[in-house]
């Protein structure tokens, strides 16, 4: 379940994905799967070339990539949620959820 996010914020990072930008939403969720988590961002882009490309640039493994249209993604949580999010310079997705 998702929350903590607002209908402009959603809107915005489904117009940077469409473009092919690579594009970060993060918003507080809970799952059962995954204890202790509490946030997760999606690092959309639906150039899927270029988002397997900023996987690979930070490590991660383009296998795990959502490949829903027409929002391809890639959900980051955790040590390296936090991690990137300070790397791109999106403090201000640390500090609003507690990263």
């Amino acid at each position: 379940m998702a929350f903590g996010i607002k209908r402009q914020e959603l809107a915005a990072w489904k117009e940077q994905v469409a473009r092919g930008e690579i594009a970060y939403l993060t918003h507080y969720w809970i799952d059962p799967r995954f204890p202790g988590i509490t946030s997760v961002t999606k690092v959309g882009c639906a150039d899927l070339h270029r988002l397997e490309q900023w996987c690979r640039e930070h490590d991660l493994n383009p296998r795990y990539i959502h490949r829903r249209q027409p929002f391809p993604h890639f959900d980051l949580m955790g040590s390296r949620q936090k991690e990137i999010l300070t790397q791109e310079g999106l403090n201000e997705h640390v500090s609003r959820f507690h990263l």
